[in-house]
């Protein structure tokens, strides 16, 4: 009996010392981050520098674009290993506030170059904590009505937050060009619109049809195929921005022109 439990824990030692060596191979790279931020702030042209703190006190870039007249406001979420202003980013933060949706494009959690996507699981539960920060923000702005337009990893991440958070104030989710399948769909209640390209990556148009059985049984959700669009949109970004502000009129507007004007 001794001999038994000696092999239990020495087998969860092992097992312990196996998942902390894991989760510091994947360790978030706050320098990567500044860096990031580095090569962002000189140049920043259109919008505002956040800095929003978590509850480790790690401070993480926002960039927020006020709209004239918003009808609403919009955290953007970038791909894995970007940043909030990386080409479409930069171009859905700016482009959208124009169409007057205001945008808090915020930094998500990064980890090395040579990181896979399963490398980023460990990362979710603080991509949710920066969802939260920047919807309180946003809150606190005076929003009510909030969405979140995420693209690729990103997305993924969004989904992870919106089906295990308690409360939320985000009302509606666009994703674009998700790359993982979405879990546990019937805990999300608010409309959601998924978009890809017809030339998306490989994985994004495979998963397609499940994705819309999934969001068909969530009411005011749809789902768009850009022909010929790649998973980065190059040069359709307008395109992209058109469908998603007719989406988001539709969810929080329904056409009336007397509210379209409220935040």
């Amino acid at each position: 009996m001794k001999r038994i439990t000696a092999l239990l824990l020495l087998a969860a030692a092992t097992l312990a010392s196996f998942l902390a060596s894991t989760r510091s191979a994947v360790a978030q790279d706050y320098e990567r981050e500044q860096r990031w931020a580095d090569q962002i702030l000189p140049a920043l042209m259109v919008g505002d520098a956040v800095w929003l703190e978590q509850a480790n006190g790690h401070k993480f870039l926002t960039l927020y674009t006020v709209a004239e007249k918003p009808r609403g406001a919009l955290i953007i979420a970038h791909g894995r290993g970007w940043s909030p202003d990386y080409e479409l980013y930069g171009s859905l933060r700016t482009k959208l506030a124009e169409q007057g949706y205001t945008t808090l494009a915020i930094q998500l959690p990064v980890l090395g170059g040579g990181a896979k996507i399963g490398d980023y699981l460990y990362t979710y539960p603080d991509a949710a904590e920066r969802f939260t920060l920047a919807a309180k923000f946003l809150q606190s702005n005076g929003y009510n009505n909030i969405a979140i337009v995420s693209h690729s990893l990103g997305a993924s991440m969004a989904n992870q937050y919106l089906i295990n958070v308690n409360k939320t104030p985000v009302k509606a989710w666009v994703f674009i060009g998700i790359i993982n399948g979405l879990e546990e769909m019937f805990r999300i209640k608010i409309p959601v619109m998924d978009v890809y390209g017809g030339k998306d990556w490989e994985i994004t148009q495979v998963g397609a049809y499940e994705r819309k059985k999934q969001i068909d049984k969530v009411p005011g959700s749809e789902q768009v195929v850009v022909k010929d669009a790649l998973h980065f949109f190059e040069g359709r970004e307008d395109e992209l921005v058109k469908l998603i502000v007719g989406f988001l009129d539709r969810v929080f507007h329904k056409g009336d022109a007397t509210t379209a004007l409220s935040r």
